[in-house]
């Protein structure tokens, strides 16, 4: 990047009325970051780099903290922390304040932390014997203080799969706030969560879009029983994370095909692929190598990260438009989520894509075999005309049963996430066992993660993060949380508030469609 033009992104920067000091400080962070030369790269990975074909998230031209990670909270409460000068706490009050102060040290490539523990496991020792409603009172300030200084949709916590009364007082909770942060989701298990409890998160759905529900025994098949979710919808291991990641616009991988459409995927996409191995490869040694972030950090030294549970996300978005490009090069009619023959191309390219994934060795990822976790990346403020991961375009999804028996199975794939968001009208709130029908159901098709809208509140979920329509509206005056400004860009874009609703009535089963 030009001195020149550094100066003026700078200039740019420090002059946005909008922007608060802390949001100023990390957009020149990244002003600085962008200025550096990038990691080494061949001439071809360059080119598709530049043409965006492969894309490496703006995170910076020289790694040098996670893109994402997830400490061990029930060890750092257990043991205390050197760093932190804190020891092991005695009461809930004590863990809370503990856990605040640790939130603060924890980096991510948001600057925010992105996963605040799987929270009903993490506490458990501290309200043992508590009612729901004494949990309610003692956690609300520091509830309420999770969003006042984590501004940022990207910030995660999970509950579940059990019914616990920490896990009722945090829905409670969400209902009354009705606050972005933090993003939340609930693992499910067909036996371990009962539907008393599921009917309580998708009544909190109903007031504020969240939690998110994931197929827990899928999870726990790919990554072990210590597993979370964090940012938009990311599964990681507890312990560990993701040095970095880079996604692949499958729909300009289309775009650049010449020859039949039978050769695209063993010719256009392999190469592809390997492109974008070749640059998370590079990005991840400059992370170990030439930053030794895992020799130095704080985590690492007290044992609350390891090495040995990271590995890389090798994300995917633009299916539905490489589809159809492919579909209408070949002379054919059929719009991906639409034409089984459409859907039919989709489950080639994805599990092609898969495939060379796992043929593909890359250093420092023991935490997934030496290879990359497959992730359908849910899209960014800039994306235009493409849509995220492997969903079905906003606006143009088909029936419910059909919407999910299109997207259900690429999602055994994903081990790094997944996610569809269904939009439903306020038909779900009139018959929310149904809701528990339509998640159990997708599951039960093999859908790994589900979320929905409802057009009657006011959250949006942009991707897997959430944004209020009260922010938007007043966007120009500023914003508290710095993910309202993507959220904006991304509405503006893509219009995630005009996804074509879905009624759901009390009949509606899914498990056998």
């Amino acid at each position: 990047m030009a001195q020149a033009n550094v100066r003026d992104l700078a200039r740019l920067v420090i002059d946005d009325p909008t922007l608060s000091y802390r949001q100023r400080v990390q957009r020149l962070a990244a002003v600085a970051e962008g200025a550096l030369e990038g990691v080494s790269v061949g001439d071809a990975c360059r080119v598709a780099l530049e043409e965006r074909v492969v894309c490496d998230m703006y995170e910076g031209q020289a790694p040098y903290r996670p893109r994402y990670l997830l400490p061990d909270y029930e060890r750092a409460l257990r043991q205390g922390s050197t760093y932190l000068e804190l020891p092991p706490p005695g009461d809930l009050n004590e863990a809370l304040w503990f856990l605040a102060a640790m939130y603060s040290q924890v980096p991510s490539i948001t600057g925010y932390p992105v996963y605040l523990g799987d929270l009903d496991t993490v506490l458990a020792p501290y309200v043992e014997g508590w009612s729901a409603d004494r949990i309610v009172d003692a956690l609300r300030p520091f509830w309420r203080a999770l969003d006042r200084t984590l501004p940022d949709a990207f910030v995660h916590a999970n509950l579940g799969p059990h019914d616990t009364p920490f896990g009722r007082a945090v829905l409670r909770l969400e209902r009354e706030l009705q606050q972005v942060v933090p993003n939340l989701t609930l693992k499910v298990h067909p036996d371990l969560t009962p539907d008393d409890y599921l009917l309580d998160a998708v009544r909190t759905v109903f007031a504020c879009a969240k939690p998110h529900f994931v197929n827990h025994p899928m999870m726990v098949g790919d990554l072990g029983e210590r597993y979370g979710v964090v940012s938009c919808y990311n599964s990681l291991k507890i312990g560990g994370g993701a040095h970095t990641l880079v996604r692949l616009d499958l729909s300009a991988a289309a775009r650049r095909h010449q020859g039949p459409t039978e050769t695209f995927v063993d010719d256009t996409l392999a190469r592809y692929v390997e492109l974008t191995g070749e640059l998370l490869e590079a990005r991840i040694r400059h992370l170990v190598e030439c930053a030794r972030f895992y020799d130095h950090d704080w985590l690492a030294r007290e044992g609350l990260i390891s090495l040995e549970r990271f590995s890389a996300m090798f994300g995917v978005f633009g299916l539905a438009e490489a589809v159809d490009l492919l579909m209408e090069h070949d002379g054919r009619a059929g719009r991906y989520g639409h034409d089984d023959g459409a859907n039919a191309l989709s489950y080639r390219i994805v599990e092609a894509v898969a495939a060379r994934v796992a043929e593909r060795p890359l250093p420092w990822c023991e935490g997934f075999g030496g290879r990359a976790l497959l992730h359908a990346q849910s899209g960014i403020d800039s994306d235009v005309g493409v849509t995220a991961g492997t969903r079905v375009p906003i606006g143009t999804e088909p029936s419910l049963p059909r919407h999910l028996r299109t997207v259900a199975p690429h999602h055994r794939l994903f081990a790094a996430g997944v996610s569809d968001v269904l939009h439903f009208d306020d038909t779900a709130r009139r018959n929310p066992r149904a809701v528990i029908d339509v998640i159990r159901g997708a599951f039960a098709q093999g859908m790994r993660d589900v979320t929905f809208n409802l057009d009657s509140n006011d959250f949006i979920r942009i991707t897997g993060y959430l944004v209020r329509k009260s922010d938007l509206a007043r966007i120009e005056s500023g914003a508290r949380h710095g993910s309202t400004f993507l959220g904006a860009g991304s509405e503006a874009e893509a219009h995630p508030s005009q996804r074509a609703p879905h009624r759901v009535v009390a009949s509606e089963r899914l498990a056998g469609s």
